[in-house]
């Protein structure tokens, strides 16, 4: 054990290590050093967030630069209307920024900076790659603590939980890594060092209960924000979330799908519903293109869809039934 009162003793006895079997010292050091190859990857390009009114700073959060010239990913709630930030880098310098665009329905926004280029930046992968269980580490800023690294494994995925705009956030990466205020807007990284999560959430009083928004629905809400200046989507009523496919089903269906997108819930005056669509319906084409997952659902429910008929593919029961939905456009609720 470390002795407090000797701080230069041995953290461990050599007949504790010695009782380290060689393959478990093994274990430990390849998983040390994917987190720390991690934190020294994508750490230089972790900021500070925060939003500055009436020339102070109110409040906190983290952000990921994902492009050299100065694209930051944060948080919505973090950026909370602010029209002026300020951003501080793992070297302590101060970086003014202004916000391109924000997505409250999926507490996403997107940063310009303003002065700096050339700037160190993470890469975004692909979440749909991701498994239960896989290493996952988190970098922030919790509780003010500059750069702070946790790591832990995807406890699930496809969650769905409600944004501060009162809409359902889609394609939640649920993980142990410990978040805490100040966190939120900081990127969840896999052992590769690409940003699959942007941290979202915390489960107040429990314990390792954490969610980030997955790293696919983050690609889209850049692009749209970068086309249009905000995220236009088309709205078909509907809650969903990533289901495996049975094989039977998709054998006597005659689909090639392993996953689709099982609706949880639907408004009742809703195009979905208005079509036939009902909970428990797995949504496995659109439009003759595979829904693998929520995150498809979402990246096809683009602004080209709005007022246009599609028709929708779903197994109900293992049978595959056919539904032309007509999508509206999704208003963005008040903050």
């Amino acid at each position: 054990m470390f002795d407090i009162h000797n701080p230069g003793a041995d953290p461990l006895p050599d007949s504790a290590s010695r009782d380290i079997p060689a393959d478990d010292a093994k274990i430990l050091d390849a998983y040390s050093h994917a987190v720390t190859s991690v934190a020294e990857t994508v750490g230089p390009a972790v900021v500070r967030v925060e939003p500055i009114r009436k020339g102070k700073p109110a409040g906190v959060g983290s952000g990921v630069v994902i492009s050299p010239d100065g694209l930051v990913l944060t948080n919505s709630h973090v950026v909370d209307g602010a029209h002026e930030l300020r951003l501080i880098d793992t070297e302590g310098r101060m970086i003014e920024a202004r916000p391109l665009g924000e997505d409250p329905d999926t507490d996403l926004a997107l940063l310009r900076v303003t002065s700096a280029r050339d700037l160190p930046a993470a890469r975004l992968g692909d979440s749909k790659t991701l498994r239960r269980g896989q290493l996952v580490v988190a970098i922030g800023n919790p509780l003010g603590f500059e750069s702070t690294v946790t790591a832990g494994v995807v406890s699930a995925l496809g969650r769905t939980i409600r944004a501060r705009s009162g809409r359902l956030i889609e394609d939640v990466i649920q993980t142990d890594a410990a978040l805490n205020p100040g966190n939120s807007g900081g990127p969840l990284v896999s052992s590769r060092g690409e940003v699959i999560g942007i941290n979202t959430a915390v489960i107040m009083g429990a314990q390792g209960i954490c969610f980030a928004v997955a790293s696919n629905t983050a690609q889209f809400v850049v692009s749209e924000i970068i086309r249009h200046g905000r995220v236009r989507r088309a709205f078909i009523g509907i809650g969903a979330q990533t289901v495996a496919v049975p094989r039977r089903h998709a054998r006597e269906a005659e689909i090639e799908n392993a996953f689709g997108a099982m609706i949880i819930a639907s408004e009742p005056e809703g195009p979905a519903s208005q079509s036939g669509l009902l909970t428990g319906d797995i949504v496995v084409r659109m439009d003759g293109l595979n829904v693998t997952g929520v995150d498809d659902l979402i990246r096809f429910l683009n602004g080209e869809r709005i007022g246009s008929v599609v028709t929708i593919d779903a197994l109900r029961r293992g049978k595959l039934k056919t539904f032309d939905v007509r999508p509206i456009e999704r208003r963005a609720q008040p903050k």
